[in-house]
């Protein structure tokens, strides 16, 4: 099979904001308790933190962590997690049915974020509380001093403000799951509400609306368009959530998976841009897609009711999950123009590219092309143009075998292509013409291909899918010639001579 990329530098879609790489932490499961935090732990610091989990953190280089949640910032008292440990109130956490003892809260968090080099997207509770408990947090996190919750944080051991820039006005509130559930209408004029107050408090800040949980709500579409009616003035971006599966395990169909983000993300720009119309607005709503990632191993694992951060949501994630995870990945970059936020759910143990142990921590499959994404895809994304075979899936027609983006950086002098073979017999030959980078040359191929697409990494065998270097990959005369391995995820870098 042949295929071949197409592209033109002065084509372009967009410059990639680095947000599109963040991720998510969320009082779930160990992903705090275990996950990032584990006194007593041979790598623990001196308040608590894995030194092992932190580095694979680092690794990624993840530029913003979404904070606490999830369904468990619809009942978060924030109060409950600062201040001496031992005056801490144990919760009855009802969105995951455990026992939030509080011991992490949000300071601890925004020091382990600035250890992790990263920033913290906080998401504010409106599902069981409003304005007032929204600005205190606010006054709490971001103002200087000279204020009651201001100085209460200086009291409680930090002086300088953690200047918090993006935050989450409530989680899933279109949800019957969710705690303090509500109509479009209600929650457009809550978010409406309290996002002018915080915008008062701090004009600086950056507000995400909550947008539907999944594309297959009943109310999606709808549920978009009535909320930004509602705060279309006060909102900057639109929350996406989306989990793919292969519960059938039909690989050719999983594999297919990204078409429906790609579908998602467009209808929601549709929806935003019929708002501005109406309105008569000035400014484009941005979208957070920051809840996505594979999900489906773990639904059915039983879990003890009103325990302390027990196992839940731990997916071990295959090399197949790896694959889709590019293609999203791709997906979210081909529309770099208007997603300016994503996060990959979740960051540790829970739904996760990272797993730990007491006695260790290693790299889920997913975690690579994630780390290649974030470490390399930087700069100007082109419209890249791919033409390759097809085929059809039981839910899908015209499925392109090679997803690929092209990503131009003249800061670093660099060209990268991202792309993904889901042709699950055979490799594809693969050409673009890049005369218009005659001076540029081949780096390196870095591919991830296993023959077994349920192929895992454990503990005990963390490297059974782990990238290689291809030496296959040619670029003379401007022009490049790729082998792309059949189910593969491959990454290929060109840089200024």
């Amino acid at each position: 099979m042949k295929a071949e990329i197409i592209i033109d530098k002065n084509f372009i879609i967009g410059d990639v904001d680095r947000n599109i790489y963040g991720s998510f932490i969320e009082h779930l499961g160990r992903a705090v308790y275990e996950g990032i935090y584990q006194p007593g732990h041979e790598t623990a610091d001196e308040q608590g933190f894995r030194q092992d989990t932190l580095e694979l953190v680092k690794e990624l280089q993840v530029p913003i962590v979404r904070y606490p949640g999830g369904n468990f910032v619809s009942n978060y008292f924030w109060e409950d997690g600062v201040g001496p440990r031992d005056r801490r109130k144990k919760r009855m956490e009802i969105a995951w049915r455990v026992v939030e003892t509080n011991e992490v809260g949000l300071d601890e968090f925004a020091d382990w974020a600035k250890k992790a080099n990263t920033e913290v997207m906080m998401a504010v509770n409106l599902g069981t509380r409003g304005i007032s408990d929204a600005l205190n947090l606010l006054e709490y996190c971001n103002l200087e001093k000279g204020s009651y919750y201001s100085d209460m944080r200086i009291a409680n051991g930090h002086e300088q403000p953690h200047a918090f820039k993006m935050w989450c006005l409530g989680n899933e509130m279109d949800g019957p799951w969710q705690t303090g559930h509500k109509t479009s209408y209600e929650y457009g004029r809550l978010a409406s509400e309290v996002g002018r107050a915080m915008k008062i408090m701090d004009p600086s800040i950056k507000l995400v609306a909550s947008g539907s949980s999944t594309s297959s709500m009943p109310t999606f579409a709808s549920w978009e368009a009535e909320v930004l009616n509602e705060c279309y003035d006060e909102v900057d971006y639109l929350s996406l959530h989306q989990y793919y599966n292969n519960i059938d395990n039909d690989s050719a169909d999983f594999l297919a998976r990204n078409l429906e983000m790609d579908h998602f993300i467009s209808s929601v720009v549709s929806i935003c841009d019929f708002v501005k119309a109406k309105k008569r607005g000035k400014k484009d709503i941005m979208l957070s897609f920051d809840e996505w990632n594979v999900w489906y191993h773990s639904n059915n694992a039983p879990v003890q009711a009103w325990s302390e951060h027990p196992h839940q949501l731990e997916d071990i994630y295959n090399f197949e999950d790896a694959l889709l995870v590019g293609s999203l990945l791709i997906t979210l970059l081909r529309h770099c123009d208007r997603v300016k936020c994503a996060c990959l759910a979740q960051l540790v143990n829970v739904i996760a590219p990272i797993m730990t142990s007491d006695t260790g921590a290693w790299r889920q499959t997913i975690f690579y092309p994630f780390l290649d994404c974030s470490n390399y895809g930087n700069g100007t994304v082109l419209n890249t143009i791919v033409k390759a075979p097809v085929y059809d899936s039981k839910n899908f027609c015209d499925v392109p075998y090679i997803d690929s983006v092209v990503l131009v950086n003249d800061e670093e002098g660099s060209v990268t292509i991202f792309a993904v073979n889901k042709n699950q017999e055979e490799a594809i030959e693969v050409t673009s013409d890049l005369r218009q980078f005659d001076n540029y040359s081949l780096k390196w191929h870095k591919v991830l291909q296993h023959n077994d697409l349920k192929a895992v990494n454990t503990e005990e065998d963390p490297w059974q899918v782990v990238p290689q270097l291809s030496y296959s990959t040619v670029f003379a005369a401007g022009k490049l010639f790729m082998n792309l391995e059949k189910q593969s995820w491959n990454v290929i870098r060109l840089e200024k001579n």
